[in-house]
């Protein structure tokens, strides 16, 4: 019963790390297909390019980062196996952190953007 349950866990981790590098190729097509033919008025569409393959790359970063976890913890959760899913996990973190700064401007715990 044991085996059985965690090959399917197995499989949903795989599923999710998929769907976290499908987030990633199809998300920068579709920003791609916007910027090219979605005309904004004022002038803005390299900044939504920018916004869309941002919240594309951040969307599949969120999706590998919960893959791994499941991964890890279905598997052996050796010392080591922890410890490489906590470096994966703070890099993923930081990552993300930094991308949303750039997208949007500020912290996610502050309301109003940096340098106002």
């Amino acid at each position: 019963m044991h085996e059985t349950v965690q090959y399917y866990v197995e499989w949903a981790a795989l599923g999710i790390e998929v769907a976290g590098v499908l987030v990633m190729i199809i998300g920068p097509l579709f920003a791609l297909y916007r910027y090219f033919f979605d005309r904004h008025e004022d002038g803005s569409s390299y900044r939504t390019f920018r916004h869309d393959l941002g919240k594309a790359i951040l969307l599949g970063l969120e999706f590998l980062v919960a893959g791994d976890i499941i991964a890890t913890v279905s598997t052996d959760p050796t010392m080591n196996n922890v410890l490489v899913l906590g470096v994966i996990v703070l890099i993923r973190t930081f990552l993300s952190l930094s991308l949303q700064v750039e997208l949007e401007g500020k912290w996610p715990w502050q309301k109003r953007e940096i340098g106002e």
